[in-house]
């Protein structure tokens, strides 16, 4: 019994599997960047965009959202209650929104005893 060897290798299906690939990866990275919640930052000084940790938003219609996911304020302290108090946490509030509602966040913030805490900002020009 002869058998032959192999001359070449035809690579052409493995390409055709990697950019398919490619791309599934590059659409969900697309779609995972742009699904934060639109929010026109306030103007300070020095600019904090620190984005690790924990992430409460309130958008200028005053509805806040926790993890991208829009919630009640009783639900909000529902939901950090179970969270690590030593996570950063970033408060991300419109300029436009009212001061009510970014008080009424940052005292359920305070009352269940996150250490450590700041608000997202903008460098002013």
């Amino acid at each position: 019994m002869d058998e032959k060897g192999f001359d070449t290798i035809n690579v052409i299906p493995f390409i055709d599997i990697m950019l398919v690939l490619l791309t599934i990866v590059l659409t969900t990275a697309t779609f995972i960047a742009n699904t934060t919640i639109p929010v026109n930052l306030p103007k300070a000084e020095q600019s904090s965009t620190e984005s690790q940790g924990l992430k409460v938003e309130i958008n200028q219609a005053g509805k806040i959202y926790f993890d991208g996911f829009e919630v009640s304020r009783e639900s909000l302290r529902t939901a950090l209650a179970v969270e690590n108090k030593q996570l950063p946490m970033v408060i991300r509030a419109d300029r436009a929104v009212a001061l009510q509602s970014f008080v009424d966040v940052l005292s359920i913030v305070r009352e269940l005893g996150f250490a450590k805490m700041s608000l997202q900002t903008e460098k002013s020009r």
